[in-house]
């Protein structure tokens, strides 16, 4: 039985009068690989934004790992330091270094402030980023300098950085945008992969890359859960077939 990792319950934010999360509840398992789901506007986004801490919910809980730690009182850096990470749609990689440098800096970030005055190049950590490298697929272009890659490749890249600070929960945001074919199948790849070890939210607008993730799919609209389930589950519900179709 996997156990839960995340639980927001009954979380509603207010943004000038408009009501961006209405209520909202959704529990995170670890592992599991999830998929977010919504009209815009349905509060996906914000969703993000709250369990990261840059924003702060009006009410409810948001309860994070075995302890059950509460998210809300803590800062952005100290929610990534517990073992969240997120990936933003633009990738933000080191445009003038190397794969290899980008990987090497996201591992050495994931310590303390004084290790990386310390920082010494280590074989384990050479080890590490190979297998990094090999799990994004980009073991061929580790000399390559970040700003060449394709904009799918850049992607990876920044997934694979984001994997070296070892996060149990990794959100990501419309990780198919503006990708190939090629690219959205390893990607979808790479994500089922993450997602045995560990916990994967992705947020998405594209259902046929959804359908091809296979997992539990939670399908928000303003601001609260309108449906839970497989995608073809929730897709015959006639509420969500009303939101996408009937608008």
């Amino acid at each position: 039985m996997n156990k839960r990792l995340l639980e927001v319950s009954g979380v509603s934010v207010t943004f000038d009068g408009f009501r961006a999360i209405n209520n909202l509840s959704i529990a995170i398992a670890e592992p599991e690989l999830r998929a977010v789901i919504g009209p815009n506007g349905a509060g996906k986004t914000t969703f993000m934004d709250i369990i990261t801490g840059k924003t702060k919910p009006d009410e409810g809980k948001v309860i994070w790992g075995e302890k059950s730690i509460s998210l809300l009182g803590m800062s952005e850096s100290q929610i990534a330091r517990a073992g969240i990470g997120r990936k933003f749609q633009k990738p933000t990689v080191f445009e003038a270094q190397t794969v290899r440098e980008n990987l090497a800096m996201a591992l050495k970030n994931k310590r303390g402030p004084f290790d990386v005055l310390f920082y010494r190049k280590t074989a384990d950590g050479a080890a590490r980023i190979e297998a990094l490298a090999a799990e994004i697929g980009l073991s061929d272009q580790l000399t390559r300098v970040a700003g060449e890659l394709s904009h799918g490749q850049k992607q990876w890249l920044e997934i694979g950085m984001l994997l070296a600070q070892d996060p149990r929960l990794l959100l990501v945001d419309e990780p198919a945008a503006g990708m190939t074919p090629a690219e959205r199948e390893q990607t979808t790849d790479l994500l089922v992969r993450a997602a045995k070890t560990r916990a994967v939210v992705v947020v998405e607008h594209d259902m046929e890359f959804v359908r091809r993730l296979n997992c539990k799919v939670t399908v928000l609209h303003e601001g609260s859960v309108l449906a839970e389930g497989s995608l073809d589950h929730v897709t015959q519900n006639p509420d969500v077939i009303e939101v996408y179709l009937g608008r």
